[in-house]
């Protein structure tokens, strides 16, 4: 709204034209989630208690944990909130791809909050079934990748690329793009909501990758960068910066509220969201394979659980009774188990991050 604001003044006054500018709006638009999120955070965590929407702690996961029941959770309300009005402030409301973004982080946050809403009605950590949320991710995840597939503008924008090679991609087809697509915001989402177990855990590597992939955004978008750096041009793909840039700022403005001890958790209905959009955001921009490695503290918390699952399931089968390669699952808990603080944990979970995104980086002249 204020970009058509601004361009409707600089007719006038030649100053305002700098609006136009991504890296400005980008600025402004992480700025204004911050103040957002920081301004309202308090009343929304007095709310949160009022209506006494706390945690359920898991009975079988670590002892410190106990001390958090009743903890305000659906915090993550507020992530998207602001997210949601910073984009509408600074974004192009023209752009297919703010708009696709946008609408599939809502969607993975309604059915977050519906997940958060069992869990705190009912006291069941469970939350909503695994088959119905798995059901709504697919439906919201199917249409993101459909819909991106059919306005491709040219067959660059749906080949699997790979990094640090120079003309090295996949042409998949419009059935392999929508299968790869659907995956990586299905799996995503999944793996952020899995990681988002300790205070500040999941919300600093998301706001490391989505700053990251705003580099990625800007270029893909730019016609000039993208054929310097040879990866495929998406017109309109650079606006997505200014919803990462809100994501960033939304999120820290969060984390000082869910940094230890946390005042809040974020929920289901942040953690899915926030996944869903850096995996949409992936697609778009086709670095699925750096989005891979950015967040690989996501990923490994996931197979984590995958391998702990499976594992267990293969030795009762076998050996009539279930046996673990973690002390517990997903994988910051086993180090809770080994006798770390839960602040190690975190902080050294976010330092790898800080590596893994500086490598994703690389990708961009690396071939």
């Amino acid at each position: 709204m204020l970009l058509a604001l601004t361009q409707w003044l600089a007719q006038d006054v030649r100053f305002f034209n700098v609006f136009n500018y991504i890296t400005l709006r980008t600025v402004l638009a992480a700025m204004t989630a911050l103040f957002l999120s920081l301004a309202a955070g308090p009343a929304v965590i007095r709310w949160l208690a009022a209506k006494k929407i706390g945690q359920a702690v898991r009975d079988d996961g670590p002892e410190s944990h106990l001390v958090k029941t009743g903890t305000p959770t659906m915090g993550g309300v507020l992530i998207l909130v602001s997210i949601g009005i910073t984009t509408l402030l600074w974004g192009d409301l023209t752009n297919k791809y703010v708009w696709t973004v946008l609408v599939v982080t809502m969607g993975f946050g309604i059915v977050g909050w519906y997940d958060d809403w069992k869990k705190v009605v009912y006291r069941n950590p469970d939350g909503l079934s695994a088959r119905w949320k798995f059901f709504w991710q697919s439906v919201l995840g199917l249409g993101a990748a459909l819909f991106i597939a059919f306005s491709a503008k040219s067959t660059a924008q749906t080949e699997f690329i790979v990094p640090f090679f120079k003309t090295f991609s996949y042409p998949m087809g419009v059935v392999g793009f929508i299968t790869l697509s659907y995956f990586v915001i299905v799996g995503t989402s999944n793996a952020v909501n899995l990681t988002d177990g300790l205070d500040g855990l999941a919300i600093m590597p998301t706001v490391l990758v989505a700053a990251a992939l705003v580099v990625f955004a800007y270029v893909t978008g730019h016609k000039l960068y993208s054929g310097y750096l040879l990866i495929p041009y998406v017109a309109g793909a650079g606006e997505l910066c200014i919803l990462l840039g809100a994501i960033g700022g939304a999120g820290l403005g969060f984390l000082w509220f869910n940094a230890y001890p946390a005042e809040v958790f974020m929920g289901d209905v942040g953690a899915l969201s926030l996944g869903a959009a850096l995996g949409t955001v992936a697609v778009i921009v086709r670095q699925e394979i750096v989005l891979f490695i950015m967040g690989g503290v996501f990923v490994i918390e996931t197979l984590s659980v995958m391998l702990q699952v499976s594992y267990f399931k293969y030795t009762r089968k076998k050996f009539g009774e279930g046996r673990r390669i973690l002390r517990m699952a997903p994988l910051h808990h086993h180090f809770e188990k080994s006798g770390w603080k839960e602040t190690q944990v975190v902080v050294r979970f976010w330092i790898i991050t800080i590596i893994l995104v500086l490598f994703g980086l690389s990708t961009l002249k690396l071939r």
